[in-house]
């Protein structure tokens, strides 16, 4: 494997983690994939759509989330399994561990 390679990954892996986060500060712990592209951009990761959508569908097969689709929209929902993931009682794989974002 590369070093572009890994570093796309650890990347990603911090992504995940960012977006776990943004879902866990909101009140009703959702949020648009609209939403969640605005967020990413602010932070100068700017991806598109697909990318952001490929991320939630391997968050959602972890568990970590859950995905609705309402009309075109996607909105996903934080988990116990991902709340789980953020306090550090679980580790889930393919997310960057809260403590090595610090």
């Amino acid at each position: 494997m590369s070093f572009s390679q890994d570093m796309r990954g650890d990347i990603s892996e911090e992504l995940r983690l960012r977006i776990l986060r943004q879902l866990e500060n909101q009140d009703d712990r959702t949020l648009s994939i609209i939403t969640l592209k605005r967020f990413l951009d602010a932070l100068g990761y700017r991806r598109d759509r697909d990318w952001i959508e490929r991320q939630l569908r391997k968050l959602s097969q972890i568990g970590a989330i859950s995905i609705i689709q309402v009309g075109g929209t996607i909105y996903a929902r934080i988990e116990e399994e991902g709340r789980d993931h953020l306090e550090e009682r679980t580790i889930l794989p393919g997310v960057m561990r809260p403590r090595e974002a610090e």
